[in-house]
């Protein structure tokens, strides 16, 4: 009998919860799935750190239950204005954080970290932080938060005295103050650590202001000056004896493909030389990961948990080659289901947006899903040999501390803005039931109890 009455708070409890169950279902599969696989996937990161397998699972299982508590947190927060407040400061935020990157800042407890022949995370108290995690969700927020001011009339030119030539181009300053510059600046405090990254976050944030209601025209000449002010860069960085941005190159070869020079290098150079092992690195990993994929996709199950041999010569499986990996030990079924999961993450995603009730909802919901399975979706393409490699791991499944803190914060917020789109949704289908209802009867003999059920129903629409 305990165990029964068990079994029925736990489904009443899974009866409650609001918000879109079906993608409640899918971040929850996610986290159990990046159980599964990192425990699987990171031999090699257990001889690097010098630890077991064992140990990296049960500190997945503890960052997995971190990444539950700020989701259950964000859902549970049930006033939009709160996200509204906390999504103004975004920018600022962002610009802060890599600002003290590119300074290489260090203040005993916070310090920048150069891992990998880049700066790209901080130091917080010993825990790692991947600052351009943080700034792909913050970004999404501050400008669903800007473009919806902007739409609604409640930004101005931040300027203390206002000429004529202001006043009559106050809506390009407002929009340029605001969403333009504030863009500009992180694409630039971004391309020092990586191109890859600063294109993938231009790109989702240009698709968060469209969803926004910012036209294509309005962003022709900000995109052409974006392209420009790239160019520029690029040309800066060949004019100088000492590189400004040093992955700047290495991105470039990979845009023109330079497999073949590889290649040549491998076949012509000394084997103990340095130019030899670079060589190797660069051509070894997507090599491994495209055999990973080879071996896996031929066997419908793949070749099961555990049984993967690639795991042990790719020194990031865990990260950049996860997609890999699954198809690997668990062939083209678990292909699929990777795929399903995402691609049902971005069906729901527009059904909450429909139903979303205002233009901040409704841009920081498409910006975040769009982020989520976008990442996803340049991910698998790149593991399966179509695109450069640029580094990206798969939301929610490869091994990462705080990408995995970030993108449970944005399924936080995705489900605590469902919420209020259920009930939208919920009240809507009522509606047209009680009409129906009402419809059907004799003019002579009404409803009163649907046509009560309606009126209550308006006049809680008039109310919200």
């Amino acid at each position: 009998m305990a165990k029964r009455d068990n079994s029925k708070k736990f489904w009443n409890f899974v009866g409650n919860l609001q918000g879109d169950k079906v993608v409640w279902m899918i971040v929850l599969l996610l986290i159990l799935l990046s159980i599964v696989a990192i425990f699987s996937s990171t031999p090699l990161l257990a001889i690097q750190q010098h630890t077991t397998r064992t140990a990296i699972m049960k500190e997945q299982l503890l960052i997995s239950l971190a990444g539950l508590f700020f989701i259950i947190l964000c859902y549970n927060i049930r006033s939009q204005r709160f996200f509204r407040a906390i999504s103004k400061l975004g920018w600022g935020f962002s610009m802060l954080l890599l600002i003290f990157l590119v300074a290489h800042g260090n203040l005993g407890v916070i310090k920048a970290l150069y891992i990998n022949d880049a700066w790209r995370s901080i130091s917080v108290f010993g825990f790692q932080v991947h600052v351009f995690e943080v700034v792909k969700v913050a970004m999404v927020m501050y400008l669903s938060w800007a473009v919806d001011a902007y739409q609604n009339k409640k930004l101005h030119p931040l300027f203390f005295k206002e000429s004529e030539w202001v006043k009559k181009h106050a809506e390009g300053i407002t929009k340029f103050t605001y969403i333009y510059f504030p863009m500009l600046s992180v694409c630039v405090g971004i391309m020092p650590g990586s191109l890859s990254s600063t294109l993938f976050i231009g790109g989702i944030m240009f698709v968060t202001i469209l969803v926004g209601g910012i036209g294509v025209k309005e962003l022709i000449l900000p995109f052409a000056g974006a392209i420009a002010l790239l160019l520029l860069l690029v040309a800066i960085d060949k004019a100088t004896p000492k590189p400004i941005f040093p992955h700047l190159e290495s991105a470039l070869a990979r845009l023109e493909n330079n497999r073949e020079h590889q290649l040549d290098v491998i076949r012509t150079a000394p084997r103990n030389s340095i130019e030899f092992q670079k060589a190797l690195d660069k051509m070894k990993q997507p090599m491994s990961a495209k055999i990973a994929v080879h071996e896996g996709r031929g066997i419908l199950i793949g070749k099961g948990p555990g049984g993967s041999t690639q795991r042990y010569v790719v020194p990031v499986m865990f990260e950049d080659y996860m997609f890999s990996f699954i198809i690997e030990e668990y062939g083209i079924l678990g292909a699929i289901v990777v795929i399903f999961l995402y691609i049902s993450l971005l069906a729901r995603g527009s059904m909450i947006v429909r139903n979303c009730d205002n233009l901040f909802a409704k841009t920081a919901v498409a910006g975040l899903v769009l982020l989520i399975t976008g990442q996803a979706m340049m991910h698998m393409f790149i593991n399966v040999g179509i695109g450069p490699l640029t580094g990206q791991t798969l939301p929610m499944v490869s091994h990462g501390n705080s990408s995995f803190i970030m993108f449970s914060i944005a399924f936080g917020i995705i489900l605590s803005i469902s919420r209020s789109a259920k009930r939208k949704m919920d009240k809507e289908i009522q509606a047209a039931q009680a009409r129906a209802q009402l419809e059907a009867m004799p003019v002579d003999e009404p409803d009163m109890e649907a046509l009560n059920e309606l009126n209550d129903i308006e006049e809680i629409d008039n109310l919200e």
